[in-house]
């Protein structure tokens, strides 16, 4: 059974480009366009990741994150952040990584399937 990931961005061209990575490399994909369509997604569907900009109008994205349980999350970020500031991006428990746009595609890959299969 592959692996579910829910990519949430606001930008419509970010989520078809990793949507079509990811489903070319085994995934299951489904897309949100903010956070409130990701809450709402997530009552439909049963994600292992979300990977989550964190830069999108709408819901700040610590009210979203607090209202993801059990979850993995992947932070993903086109705005380049200190060491210190990723690290207190992914103090939470089901904050798992973080990627930093644009990324290297076989990197993403890889991460991804270290993240989901351990």
């Amino acid at each position: 059974m592959p692996k579910t990931i829910l990519i949430v961005d606001d930008e419509e061209d970010v989520r078809e480009s990793v949507k079509t990575i990811l489903t070319a490399n085994g995934y299951k994909v489904e897309t949100a366009i903010d956070g409130d369509d990701c809450l709402k997604k997530i009552q439909e569907i049963t994600p292992d990741l979300i990977l989550l900009d964190i830069m999108m109008p709408g819901k700040p994205i610590g009210e979203v994150i607090k209202q993801i349980q059990n979850i993995k999350i992947a932070f993903m970020s086109v705005v380049r952040i200190s060491d210190a500031r990723k690290q207190g991006l992914c103090s939470q428990s089901n904050i798992v990584d973080f990627f930093q746009k644009p990324f290297n595609v076989s990197d993403l890959v890889d991460r991804l399937e270290f993240i989901l299969n351990g």
